[in-house]
């Protein structure tokens, strides 16, 4: 399904982890995403969207990954691979410059930051699906990283919510066109329209 029109007032695009480890060249994960990124031109999509939804009025809001801390994971009892990976990288660790918002694709004036997930969905253990609703966002539209974990898991977990869930396949990266392969596989479980840049861009309020 792709004819979805998106009202401003009831539309939302959701940023994921835009920090500089992942959309700044000398990040700790930029080199591991920017192969499936520059494939898909996703870096200058992000240019395409932002300013568009900005000037459209449609809410943006930033969903970001925990920021890793000392003994983040100290007496956890399940720590899945990816989290177990990210202890010695420190990836988005507090207190760094890799752990800062990028200043490009990052919160502007407006935009509503909310709180940080441990893993992978957005809505797990936040205030994400607050925010929402109490702004009447009926509609989701997801752009970031990375395609087949973090952007995969928050539009699954909005959907259940009962959100209308947007991808926009070449606005995302993954660590492998494996990943991206994954994704694509699997976005016609959960997502209501899956559309290009262009294609978004034709839906948007002028």
């Amino acid at each position: 399904m792709t004819d979805a029109m998106y009202d401003a007032n009831r539309t939302a695009l959701l940023i994921i982890d835009p920090y500089n480890d992942f959309m700044s060249e000398g990040g700790k994960l930029f080199n591991a995403i920017k192969e499936t990124a520059d494939a898909c031109g996703m870096f200058d999509n992000l240019r395409r969207i932002l300013p568009k939804v900005r000037g459209s009025h449609i809410q943006v809001f930033i969903v970001p990954h925990h920021r890793s801390h000392p003994h983040d994971f100290d007496g956890w009892q399940n720590i899945n691979m990816f989290q177990q990976a990210a202890i010695p990288r420190k990836a988005f660790e507090v207190g760094t410059w890799g752990g800062e918002f990028s200043a490009e694709f990052g919160p502007q004036q407006g935009d509503v930051v909310v709180q940080e997930h441990w893993a992978q969905s957005g809505f797990a253990n936040t205030d994400l699906d607050l925010q929402l609703k109490q702004r009447g966002i009926q509609k989701i539209i997801l752009v970031g990283l990375v395609a087949n974990s973090c952007i995969e898991s928050t539009g699954r977990f909005g959907m259940e919510l009962g959100y209308h869930v947007t991808l926009v396949k070449d606005a995302t990266a993954a660590f492998s066109a494996e990943g991206m392969r994954a994704a694509e596989i699997n976005a016609p479980m959960y997502a209501h329209a899956i559309l290009t840049t262009k294609e978004l861009l034709e839906r948007l309020p002028s």
